[in-house]
């Protein structure tokens, strides 16, 4: 079997390693998407819809780059879930008062009812049982999944030297 994980100064990752990898990002990600799809179905909702709110929430009256840094979505993603949530009364956007090129978001009454009585992000379930697990284990899980993501995402590669 091929080794699809290139070898590294500290050795070869093996087949094994490489499809428990593939195996268990694949399943994150449909746990993701069935997660997002609950979420629509109870509270009319995405995940990155409520993402976007929950960080609206902590951050307060906000500009698209900083809810985009804050949720990790490009700008273009944030300002098509902000005009959908903005069509439905969730959220409001204005220009703002010195410089017109800057565009602030806040709650509407309507989002402040739905975000407080909005569920986990992840579901009940797994913040239940996430919240069981010692504190020392959830940072490592935390920063594992950090780590994977900083992996994961692609950067240019350095130019070597001619």
């Amino acid at each position: 079997m091929a080794n699809f994980v290139a070898a590294s100064p500290h050795g070869a990752v093996s087949p094994e390693q490489t499809r428990l990898l593939l195996k268990s990002i694949r399943r994150i990600v449909r746990a993701n998407d069935l997660q997002s799809r609950a979420l629509a179905r109870s509270i009319g909702l995405t995940g990155p819809q409520l993402v976007i709110l929950m960080a609206v929430t902590e951050l307060g009256e906000v500009t698209t780059k900083a809810l985009a840094d804050h949720a990790d979505l490009s700008p273009a993603t944030v300002v098509t879930v902000l005009e959908n949530l903005e069509q439905r009364g969730i959220v409001q956007r204005y220009r703002s008062g010195t410089d017109r090129r800057v565009v602030f978001t806040r709650l509407t009454p309507k989002g402040q009812e739905l975000i407080s009585h909005a569920p986990s992000v992840f579901g009940a379930q797994f913040a239940r049982r996430f919240a069981e697990l010692p504190p020392e284990r959830r940072n490592v899980l935390v920063e594992s999944l950090a780590e994977l993501a900083n992996l994961m995402t692609a950067r240019p590669e350095p130019e070597s030297p001619s």
